[in-house]
């Protein structure tokens, strides 16, 4: 076919994948493509695929189907964590004319130049190395509404545990150095944008570097050295294990006016029994512990927590002691995952399945306990004068925008509050769970 001159993208799971589909984008807008919405049928469609999240193969399927109904004549590119643990399966699928792997996707348009689509009733073409060949860090970020940037700043996972594809589909950890993304936070500074959230798969273990991966730096320096870039007002850190969360890491946060009161640390079971079972390297006690530190030194923070229901041999009394730790733990929400069984992993080999109703359940208590966790939290802050930080998403004439420790404030739409910062108070909760606010009396 002729070489494509339209390009749209497609992105499943992760605030890191949607970095790396940014970054993708650029090079080949780079190249002279012209990036168009989804639906304007484009001449070639990237999907980013995620292995994570449930169904992989049926949404990548789905979204593949819908982007042939906008030009039946497109060339599909899958890329991703499901591409990689899958791409024999993926090129497949009707309509897929490439398959790259995580040591090919950011060739993509180097590697498939002529971008000729395979003969009817053919797979597409598969590129993707083993996942050992997959050691180079390669640096990503998302850029939209000059408001909020995705910074990648770490990639793969040396752990094992045993629920886990991604070490099978990003390989192992390995990072930049902190004088690397210092020098592109700067010149992120300069096109506009406000606040930096870094992502990785395994933030806190920042710092292994070059073809062998050694220990050369660790994330406390890169929090340390970031702290020091003025032309940034906030930074984020977007999740971290909870132990890796150093207590070097929460002073720095707490007296910085730059990273904000806000963390998300992965739990994914209350009950010491299933951690185990699980692999996890901490066991609640340790959890907690980072816990009561960080409201010690930063009482108003904001902590998301990931949890995961119905893994195997989970009873009903391993359940209880999730809730019942997570309730009285002083948490902002939850992220509420029903275990789903992942090839590969040793967890479908274990003894206990949960029938997928007992995991529906759980996962209904737990996220009506994230309900009243997060409207309790809003509620604390009532009356308090902080600053938000507006976004560009618009919804039937409001706004919403951030504050500090990640309280969502609605506000009428005004095009001059877009991407910037406001100092408001804090009034009510609505009907929605956003917060409301004013400005010296007034309803914004």
């Amino acid at each position: 076919m002729p070489t494509p001159q339209s390009v749209a993208f497609y992105t499943l799971g992760c605030k890191l994948n949607f970095s790396e589909t940014s970054a993708i984008g650029r090079q080949f807008e780079e190249k002279g493509f012209q990036k168009v919405a989804f639906e304007a049928g484009a001449d070639l469609y990237v999907i980013n695929t995620c292995s994570v999240t449930d169904h992989a193969d049926r949404k990548c399927r789905k979204v593949v189907q819908q982007a042939l109904k906008h030009n039946p004549e497109a060339f599909v590119a899958i890329v991703g964590c499901y591409a990689q643990l899958k791409p024999q399966e993926i090129s497949e699928i009707p309509g897929v004319s490439a398959v790259l792997g995580a040591a090919e996707k950011f060739q993509l348009v180097d590697i498939l130049a002529d971008f000729k689509k395979p003969a009817a009733g053919h797979p597409g073409a598969v590129h993707a190395s083993p996942i050992s060949e997959a050691t180079e860090f390669v640096a990503a970020h998302s850029f939209g509404d000059r408001t909020r940037t995705f910074l990648k700043v770490q990639d793969g996972c040396d752990y094992s545990c045993s629920f886990c594809t991604i070490p099978l589909a990003r390989g192992g950890s390995r990072s930049g150095s902190v004088a690397s993304v210092v020098e592109r936070v700067e010149k992120l500074a300069e096109t506009g944008v406000k606040e930096i959230v870094l992502t990785g798969v395994n933030l806190g273990d920042f710092g292994l570097q070059g073809p062998e991966r050694e220990r050369r730096e660790d994330f406390t320096q890169l929090v340390k050295a970031l702290d020091g870039v003025t032309g940034i007002r906030r930074f984020r850190i977007s999740s971290c294990e909870p132990n890796l969360l150093t207590d070097d890491i929460l002073t720095t946060v707490a007296a910085s006016e730059r990273f904000m009161p806000h963390f998300h640390i992965p739990l994914q079971s209350g009950s010491d029994k299933i951690l185990g079972l699980m692999r996890r390297r901490y066991r609640r006690a340790l959890y907690a512990g980072r816990v009561a530190r960080i409201k010690e030194l930063m009482p108003h923070a904001c902590i998301g927590v990931d949890v995961i229901v119905g893994f195997p041999g989970e009873t009903d009394a391993d359940f209880l002691d999730t809730y019942q730790f997570l309730n009285e733990l002083p948490i902002s929400y939850l992220h509420v995952f029903p275990y789903s069984e992942r090839p590969d992993t040793l967890a479908p080999s274990l003894p206990g399945r949960v029938q997928d109703r007992v995991r529906h359940e759980r996962t209904t208590q737990l996220r009506s306990l994230s309900e009243k966790k997060k409207r309790h939290f809003y509620e604390q802050h009532l009356g308090l004068e902080t600053d938000v930080l507006f976004e560009d998403d618009v919804t039937d004439g409001r706004m919403e925008g951030f504050t500090p420790n990640y309280i969502r404030v609605a506000a009428k739409y005004d095009p001059l509050l877009v991407g910037e910062m406001k100092k408001l108070r804090l009034t009510a909760v609505n009907a929605l769970g956003l917060m409301e606010a004013e400005e010296v009396g007034i309803l914004v």
